[in-house]
């Protein structure tokens, strides 16, 4: 599976942004997608992920917030970010991982695959 992030920028406190992940690869639909950042100094966090039955799952931190969904006709994963933070500052990856819908959690799963990572910067 094949990974490229786009749609980071900066924004200030309370903006929104919408990240892209296009995929590609033979099998991808049936896998668990998601999304991890990684802010300078600090561990990598799982924010969101979605099945292949399209059952979401989000961190804490996160949640009602950031929204993830898949198109699969354009082969890409989203994610809706509202109401950013500035703690929202990170690097974010978008993960791709074959476990089964009852492990796609955000903050459990290790996703096999990732992107190159696009960077988000929210300013107060």
């Amino acid at each position: 599976v094949h990974l490229v992030e786009s749609g980071g920028g900066s924004v200030q406190a309370g903006g929104s942004l919408r990240l892209s992940c296009l995929v590609s690869g033979d099998t991808y639909m049936s896998y668990c997608m998601g999304w991890v950042r990684q802010a300078p100094g600090k561990e990598r966090e799982g924010v969101a992920a979605i099945s292949s039955d399209d059952k979401t799952s989000y961190a804490a931190s996160v949640k009602g917030r950031f929204t993830v969904s898949q198109d699969n006709a354009k082969n890409t994963l989203y994610l809706q970010l509202n109401n950013l933070k500035p703690e929202d500052t990170a690097t974010y990856y978008c993960g791709a991982d074959p476990t089964p819908a009852w492990g796609c959690q955000a903050t459990t799963v290790n996703f096999q695959s990732w992107g190159h990572g696009t960077q988000v910067t929210v300013s107060s």
